[in-house]
């Protein structure tokens, strides 16, 4: 469920309906959505680096993943660093911007240090692939984590009073790969593979379910017939599928009645996900999708 933190005086007033009093309180917080910024794998250049922000009424709040194309792309989208970024694990096509924000933040005007949260797992391949590199400066003065507040996180962490959970998905290797959840708004799976018994545990009252597919699976990542064969209907139903190789895998995976993310599309959260359905126009796959509709329970009151 979402958590939000009240101020330690707050008090109800008893004559008021809790809920809607709570609603209207907590309403900017209410306004998420997840916006990608790029949503191929590490060979699908023209797709961007995959990575998604968590905006907050418009506002960039956190920065999931930034491999070499995300700083540009979140640069160009919002005119700004981001504030805080959350790490789902160290493969280059995931953690290498980090580099370059390090050196604007390192070369650049002072600012307070950027939030970077990072599962406890990661953070020696973390020192390893990027701390560890001599000098960073020429001119010497400065270690890379100087720029950073550092936050190390297990199963869970907050951030701009909402409460994430974080569980370990299947990639590559145990315990090297993470996902993010939002309990009740949306699971976003990092790299893996069919993860059934996490989606059971983190998305099961209709959050979105923001998953890593391409059109043929591999021992690190999940392929089209995972899908089919590892989740149930509702599942896919609320899925959209990222991390996926080529253009061309983007449109048949959707002429296959599955929705797909694209770079630069944002997702509004209080909305449930839709039904998709392929339909055929001009020759051409596209997708049909149902009427939105809100998600009033799904906050967790």
């Amino acid at each position: 469920m979402v958590s939000y933190a009240f101020p330690a005086r707050l008090q109800i007033p008893p004559q008021r309906d809790e809920r809607a009093y709570r609603r209207k309180l907590f309403q900017p917080m209410m306004d998420l959505a997840l916006n990608f910024l790029g949503v191929g794998n590490a060979r699908a250049l023209s797709l961007g680096s995959s990575a998604a922000v968590l905006e907050m009424a418009g506002a960039p709040e956190l920065l999931i993943d930034c491999g070499p194309a995300t700083l540009d792309a979140f640069t160009a989208t919002y005119r700004r660093l981001p504030p805080a970024l959350f790490i789902t694990h160290a493969h280059l096509d995931h953690i290498g911007g980090l580099e370059g924000l390090y050196y604007k933040l390192a070369t650049g005007p002072a600012t307070a240090p950027v939030k970077l949260y990072v599962p406890v797992p990661l953070l020696p391949t973390l020192q390893r692939r990027l701390a560890d590199y001599p000098n960073l400066l020429a001119e010497g003065g400065s270690n890379f984590w100087d720029v950073f507040q550092l936050v190390p996180v297990s199963e869970s962490f907050w951030h701009r009073q909402l409460q994430f959970s974080v569980f370990p998905v299947r990639h590559h290797q145990h315990l090297s790969a993470f996902g993010l959840a939002l309990e009740g708004l949306f699971l976003f799976s990092g790299d893996t593979r069919p993860i059934p018994e996490i989606l059971n545990r983190y998305a099961a009252r209709g959050e979105w379910i923001f998953h890593d597919c391409a059109l043929r699976s591999n021992p690190s990542h999940t392929g089209l017939e995972d899908l089919r064969r590892e989740y149930k209907p509702e599942q896919l139903v609320r899925m959209v599928l990222y991390h996926y190789e080529s253009p061309e895998a983007g449109t048949e995976l959707a002429a296959q009645g599955l929705r797909i993310a694209r770079s630069g599309e944002r997702f509004a959260l209080e909305q449930r996900p839709r039904r998709m359905a392929p339909v055929v126009q001009d020759g051409h796959d596209e997708t049909a999708a149902a009427a939105p509709s809100s998600l009033p329970d799904a906050v967790g009151w």
